[in-house]
């Protein structure tokens, strides 16, 4: 069963006794934003340079690297961030990853990964899509990270500004569907599509 915690409209809380891992769980949104843009035109420039990829396939991966980010974001949510908490330490785990988000939705220093974090992932999804693609994933890759990117940039914006007059203003309605009303639907913060594929929309 899920933990089940009521939000509070405004403050932090501390995760760690260590000052220094404390510090690291904040980060500003534009550090990760950075990080993640400027790992991607490096990677595109590599791709480029060193590779005989065309522009026709770069964009091909590119495009399956944003649409492939948009699936793993749902899974994650739904079976990582919202994992069952039968047990002190997978409810310690759930809440120290994903629980005091929800716990302090309006807490900005904690609406993005932090940098050092930020750098580790994108290096190891490297070294880990490149056993599988060889050099498509320097196409691949800067879709999936730009995805990240995006998907870090509106969950910012849908906690941190009132919804827009237009038809945009659907993605802050959803989130607050997940955050105030039902913890278990609409898992997708930067698209609704696989809540749809996976009926997992509010009707």
């Amino acid at each position: 069963m899920e933990l089940k915690i009521k939000p509070q409209t405004k403050g932090s809380k501390r995760l760690f006794k260590n000052p220094v891992l404390e510090k690291l769980s904040h980060t500003h949104i534009a550090v990760p934003l950075i990080v993640f843009f400027v790992y991607s035109v490096g990677l595109l420039y590599w791709s480029a340079t060193h590779t005989r990829l065309s522009w026709l396939v770069t964009a091909g991966m590119f495009l399956l690297g944003l649409i492939a980010f948009t699936w793993v974001e749902y899974i994650v949510h739904r079976y990582l961030f919202h994992m069952d908490t039968h047990t002190e330490k997978r409810a310690k785990m759930q809440y120290t990853m994903h629980g005091v988000h929800h716990e302090y939705p309006k807490d900005k220093s904690r609406l993005a990964m932090p940098p050092l974090l930020s750098i580790t992932l994108s290096t190891l999804l490297l070294l880990g899509f490149r056993l599988i693609l060889g050099d498509l994933v320097f196409s691949f890759l800067p879709g999936f990270l730009v995805g990240y990117a995006l998907y870090l940039a509106v969950h910012y914006m849908v906690h941190a500004y009132p919804p827009p007059k237009n038809f945009l203003k659907i993605l802050w309605i959803n989130h607050s569907i997940h955050h105030y009303k039902d913890g278990e639907v609409v898992f997708g913060v930067s698209s609704p599509l696989w809540d749809y594929v996976y009926g997992t929309m509010t009707k």
